[in-house]
């Protein structure tokens, strides 16, 4: 199955992780060729893709935010839990995994998505329904960092049953009695971390399979965050806690 790619920097990024096929490259004629769109002009002549320069009215139907490029892909490409396994066994670090339970706006998917890579997540589980998927649009509000991530869909409290039989430890993100601050639980080990839906939370499996609930703790008037947001904040302390690994230089 085709699907299209569009804005410069997840164009960038899919080309340059190398995960999916390329079929043709749209640009908006009279765009200036430099900077990062020289870039992936650069990258796709080296991958003999075919490119096209047609009007930027022609690409109104990706959105506002096509940035004058297109690249035609085949759809995303999921794999399994054990290749996200091996991802965090050949890493220096504790596994961190993140598993999304029934998120369902695109938007905070993808902000997960970038945030997750930005950290060192090893791979994301997303559950088989009910849940938003690697979409175009994904890929836009992740600006591309879904390219690099490895992303699986799952039976969750299966998967977290395997997890914790492997050494890890489940901590979900919900406020209530049996929440814990996030000085009071150990994030240097091996995790998965769990973030419900928006409206709903975790379901009810998910949330007996953890081992910990983690709440933020806040000062202001409101009382509660966007999952995506909350989900962002607690993927820092965790790479916070173990000394910001891999940081690059």
């Amino acid at each position: 199955m085709k699907e299209w790619i569009w804005g410069r920097n997840p164009v960038y990024e899919a080309l340059l992780a190398e995960r999916r096929q390329f079929y043709e490259l749209r640009i908006a004629r009279g765009t200036q060729e430099e900077g990062r769109l020289a870039e992936i002009l650069h990258l796709a002549k080296i991958k003999s893709i075919p490119i096209s320069y047609v009007t930027r009215e022609s690409l109104a139907s990706f959105g506002s935010h096509h940035q004058g490029i297109a690249l035609q892909v085949n759809s995303y490409p999921y794999v399994d839990l054990q290749q996200i396994l091996k991802n965090a066994k050949e890493s220096t670090d504790p596994l961190l995994v993140l598993l999304l339970d029934t998120l369902k706006d695109p938007q905070n998917l993808g902000t997960l998505i970038r945030t997750a890579e930005a950290v060192g997540v090893h791979g994301i589980v997303l559950p088989y329904r009910r849940t938003a998927t690697v979409t175009p649009a994904v890929v836009s509000a992740s600006s591309g960092a879904s390219e690099h991530m490895l992303i699986t869909q799952a039976n969750l409290a299966q998967t977290l049953a395997q997890l914790k039989e492997g050494g890890a430890w489940v901590i979900g993100l919900e406020e209530g009695e049996r929440s814990q601050t996030p000085d009071q639980v150990e994030l240097t080990g091996p995790l998965a971390v769990v973030v419900g839906s928006e409206a709903e939370g975790m379901r009810h499996l998910v949330r007996s399979s953890c081992d910990f609930l983690l709440a933020l703790p806040m000062r202001g008037k409101i009382d509660s965050l966007n999952a995506a947001v909350a989900g962002s904040v607690a993927l820092y302390l965790i790479w916070q806690a173990r000394g910001f690994q891999g940081l690059r230089s």
